[in-house]
Parts: structure tokens; sequence; C-alpha cells
């Protein structure tokens, strides 16, 4: 009798200072889990479920997501760089960013309908073609980011920076900019912005 595809459920359980670091994780479902300093870099999670997990001071360098179910995962202080997300569980695929580095990344082609980043560095990410409706930028940095018919519709770009996104080919409608960068819907044009009007 093989059990080997019976899914292994975690609940409430918090692990901290795990290295899975390039292992293999299978059939494994958490809900409700904290994971604290883990080590998952470079390791494969493909196919397995995270539901209403915390995940502080984590490791998720160049991690495999393939089929991995995020749903209310909240990632804060964490290195997320390099990731695939466009990979990930489209039914299960809502997430909260705080002081986490997601440089290198991709979300091409997601829905991210209200998601957070909150003092994240976003730098080279890929948003081509994500759903961005109502999303939040808060003191993040955007620099190399890739904006490319993205719905950015009612997201918030107020205090964000080095972004640069063309109006003419994302639907920026009710988007929110500061008057202070406002450089960065407009560097296509290639224009000498004066700040100080001197």
């Amino acid at each position: 009798m093989n059990n080997s595809d019976e899914t292994t459920v975690h609940e409430g359980k918090t692990f901290t200072n795990i290295n899975y670091a390039e292992k293999r994780l299978e059939n494994r479902e958490f809900i409700n889990c904290e994971f604290v300093n883990c080590d998952f870099s470079r390791s494969d999670l493909s196919h397995n479920d995270f539901m209403n997990c915390d995940f502080k001071q984590c490791n998720f360098s160049l991690t495999i997501v393939t089929g991995t179910g995020f749903k209310d995962a909240t990632f804060t202080g964490c290195k997320v760089l390099g990731i695939d997300f466009s990979k990930c569980n489209k039914f299960l695929f809502s997430f909260t960013f705080e002081q986490s580095h997601l440089d290198y990344s991709t979300f091409y082609g997601t829905k991210l309908r209200k998601t957070k980043f909150t003092d994240c560095s976003l730098k080279e990410t890929d948003f081509e073609e994500t759903d961005l409706t109502s999303a939040i930028f808060h003191n993040c940095d955007l620099s190399g980011a890739t904006f490319v018919r993205s719905i950015l519709e009612k997201a918030d770009f107020r205090t964000a920076k080095n972004f640069s996104l063309d109006p003419a080919v994302n639907k920026v409608k009710q988007a929110k900019f500061s008057a202070l960068n406002l450089s960065g819907l407009l560097y296509q044009h290639n224009l000498d912005i004066d700040y100080h009007g001197s």
C-alpha cells in the first residue's frame, strides 16, 4: 500500500530556524502556520499549499513554486529573490509583503488585486500583464520594475520611488500618484523636469 501521495497537514505550528535549502518538500499543507528565520533558498516547494501563513525573516531566494498555493500569505523581512510567482497555483494566490526584498521576481500575468507592498525592494520585478487593481506600493523601490499591459487602476504609487511606467500601455485609471513622483509617468518622453522652478 503506497501512502506517498497522502497530504500531510500542519496546522497552527511555528517553524523556527529550519533549513530547507535545496530540499524538496512534498505533499504538505500548512494552515495558520508561522515560519521564522527559515531558509528555503533554492528549495522546491512545488504543489504544496500555505494558507494564512506568516513568513518572518525567511530566505526564499530562487525557490521553485510551481503549482504552489499561497493564500493570505504574509512575508515580513524576507528575501524573496528571483521567484517566478507566475507558476503558482492561481486559485490560492494572495499576499501581503512588508520590509521584504522581491528583486528579480516575476508576477507575469497574475492577479494581485489589493495586494499591499510596504517598505519593499522591487528592483527589476516583472509586473507585465499583472492585475494590480487597488494595490498599494507604500515606500517601495521600483527601480527597473516592468509594467506593460498591466492593470494599475486605483493602485497607490504616492510614496513609491524610482518607478517608470507608460500610461499609454497600462491601465492607470484612478491610480494615485504624488506630484513629486510624476516623472515616473513621463520618462518615455525624455523630458527635462525642473523641481525647483528656477
